[in-house]
This record gives C-alpha cells, structure tokens and sequence, in this order.
C-alpha cells in the first residue's frame, strides 16, 4: 500500500541522486578544463569536448532537482493527507511525462553509446585520428554513465508513478 514514506523515500532517493549527479557534473568539467588545456595530445583535445558538454548538463540538471526536490517532497506529502486529488491532477501527470522523457533519453544515449564505438573502431588505426578517437572515448564512458544512471533513475520513478495509481484508483 502506498504511504507518505513511500513519498518520503523516493524523493530522499531523488536528491540523493540528483546530487551525486552534481558531484559528478562538477568533476567532469573539472577534468575537461585539464584535459583540454593540460593535455598533451590531440585524444585530450577531443575528450574535453564531450566531457565539458556532458558535465555541464549533468551539473545542471543535478543542481536543478537537488533543489526541487524538498519543495516536491514536501507538496506531496501534504496532498497525500489533505489534498489527494492533487496527486491525481499533478503528479501523476507529471511522473507520467517524465517515464516517457526516459524512454527518449534511452534512445539519444543508445545512439550517443553507438556512435563512440562507430568513432572508437573508424579512428582507432588512422592516422590524424587521435582527437576523434579520444572524443569516442569520453562520448563512449559518458553515455554509458548517463544509460545506467537513468536505468536505476526509471526504475524508481516507475515504483513511485504505480504506488501514486494505485493511491489515487482507491480514492473515491
């Protein structure tokens, strides 16, 4: 049965979440600014650009849920008691959007994952290929970072959106 602890933890778990993604997004910009300027070759050229891209979404959007997370928490738990029909209105709509965005997110780092090895397998003997090769390799590790960290991410958030149903389908 769905309770306020379940909304408790799964928005504990959100910003728990949200700021290792920060943490993350902080330090890989951190060694895209040395990768770009401290390296010695071209691969190092080629890795800053797709760790500072990625570092800075993965800083952004860390940062902007760690910060939503006690407003959202706290809206819901109060809904649960005094205002379940706000759970039905708001938030499962909004657990429902955000189940399909992961299912656009899968796609994008899925094709970003095949492109690195496209990348890693065309450039890894060529000549001059050094910068594209070292941009597969950082575009390679980061959506693989990204696809996992979001698999574990839609597993809660789909727990979470099948407890608030079944919340809101037991309200008369």
């Amino acid at each position: 049965m769905f309770s306020k602890t379940d909304i408790e933890r799964y928005f504990t778990a959100e910003k728990q979440e949200s700021l290792i993604f920060l943490i993350v997004g902080i330090a890989t910009i951190l060694l895209a600014c040395v990768a770009y300027f401290y390296g010695r070759t071209s691969f190092f050229k080629g890795a800053a650009i797709p760790l500072l891209v990625f570092g800075l979404i993965q800083g952004f959007v860390g940062y902007t849920v760690y910060t939503r997370s006690d407003e959202d928490r706290k809206r819901n738990v109060y809904a649960y008691d005094m205002n379940p029909g706000e759970l039905k209105s708001s938030e499962l709509p909004r657990m429902q959007k955000v189940i399909r965005n992961f299912v656009i997110y899968r796609w994008v780092e899925m094709a970003l994952a095949i492109a690195s090895v496209v990348l890693l397998l065309y450039f890894r003997h060529r000549a001059g290929g050094l910068f594209w090769y070292g941009l597969g390799m950082a575009l390679a590790v980061q959506s693989l970072f990204l696809l996992g960290a979001d698999h574990f991410a839609e597993k809660r958030v789909t727990e979470y959106t099948k407890g608030i149903e079944s919340f809101v389908n037991k309200q008369p």
